[in-house]
Order: C-alpha cells, then sequence, then structure tokens
C-alpha cells in the first residue's frame, strides 16, 4: 500500500517505466517470432506485477479524494486506518506523536496493516487520527429472524 505522497510519486513513475518495459518487452518476443499466446504468456508476471501497482496507485489517489468504499471485513480495518491517515495528510512521524509512540512503533504498525491489535489500541489510533468508526452488522438474506414471544405462543397449543 501507497503511504506517503513519496511513494506516490515513485510509484506513477515506475508505472510509466514498466510501460515501456512491457513495450519492448513485447517486441522483442514477437521480433524472435514468437506465436501471439507465447508473447502474452512471456509477458504475463510483469503485466501481473504492473497491474497491481496500478490499483495501489487507484487506491491512493481515491483516498486523497476521500473516496472511500465501506469495509466489509474485519481484517480491512488495518488498510482503512492507513487510508485515513494518507486522506488527513497525517504524517507518520505526527501520528506516533499524538499517540505518544515512537515513529518506528507507527511504521511497523502500518507495515503490518495493524494486523492482531486490540480494540483499544484501534480506538486510540482512530481518536488519534480524530475519525470515528460506525458499523453495521447484516445478516445473509436467507437468514430468518428468531421467533418473538408472541409467535411463539401462537405455534405452541395451550
Amino acid at each position: 500500500m501507497i503511504r506517503s505522497e513519496a511513494e506516490y510519486r515513485e510509484a506513477r513513475k515506475r508505472l510509466d517505466q514498466d510501460r515501456l518495459f512491457i513495450q519492448a518487452q513485447r517486441e522483442a518476443l514477437e521480433a524472435e517470432g514468437f506465436s501471439p499466446e507465447e508473447v502474452v504468456r512471456g509477458i504475463e508476471p510483469t503485466l501481473s506485477f504492473h497491474e497491481q501497482l496500478r490499483e495501489e496507485v487507484t487506491f491512493y489517489e481515491r483516498v486523497k479524494r476521500l473516496d472511500f468504499d465501506a469495509i466489509t471485513s474485519l481484517d480491512q480495518i488495518g488498510r482503512m486506518l492507513i487510508a485515513f491517515r494518507v486522506a488527513l495528510n497525517i504524517s507518520q512521524r505526527e501520528l506516533a506523536r499524538r499517540l505518544g509512540v515512537s515513529e518506528a512503533v507507527v511504521s511497523r504498525d502500518e507495515r503490518n496493516e495493524y494486523h492482531g491489535i486490540s480494540v483499544e489500541r484501534l480506538q486510540h489510533v482512530l481518536d488519534a487520527l480524530r475519525v470515528r468508526m460506525v458499523s453495521q452488522v447484516e445478516l445473509p438474506p436467507e437468514t430468518t429472524p428468531p421467533a418473538t414471544q408472541e409467535t411463539a405462543r401462537e405455534l405452541v397449543p395451550a
């Protein structure tokens, strides 16, 4: 995940370099006489890395516009915390100061996408970022709610 403007600029530069490299690789394979299918197989790993980087750049650009998707799983919370910090233009150093920890701690937490943090730690980070999290639990569509007391009385003969 891109965590700073410097990383973003570097990623954009790498995307441009990758495009040129992929084109050169494609042309070289075609010049060697490989079939179109073989050319695609030959550049597929590079295309895969390029696409992953492009998705990271796109995600960073959305975050900077404060364009967030709802999280649908608790394992996405760490990425969300990083995205909030980035969107709010808060450096890791500033977040560390607000949390009363070293910058190395914040860097490590973000590198691990806050995996395994406690609920209390999550709340401290949210407070330090001055954001709040709103959650909603949804039942699967095929789930029926439990019977109410009235419905239960109707089902049981007196």
